[in-house]
C-alpha cells in the first residue's frame, strides 16, 4: 500500500469535517494517514479559517 499524498490527507481530513465519508472508507485511510501529517493539516486549517474572519472583519469595518 501506497502512503497517501498530503493533499490525500486534506481531501480526507475535509470530508471527514463535512460528514459525507463512508465508515469504510474511513477505516481504510485512517491506518495509511501519518499523525504528523494530520497536526499539519489541522494547523493549516485553523490558520486559514483565523485569517479568513480577520478579512471578513476587516472588509465590514472598512464599509
Amino acid at each position: 500500500m501506497k502512503q497517501p499524498s498530503f493533499l490525500d490527507v486534506l481531501k480526507t481530513i475535509a470530508f471527514g469535517a463535512l460528514g459525507v465519508r463512508r465508515r469504510a472508507d474511513h477505516e481504510r485511510e485512517t491506518m495509511r494517514i501519518k499523525p504528523l501529517h494530520i497536526i499539519i493539516a489541522g494547523i493549516i486549517a485553523a490558520a486559514l479559517f483565523i485569517l479568513t474572519l480577520i478579512t471578513i472583519v476587516r472588509i465590514v469595518v472598512a464599509s
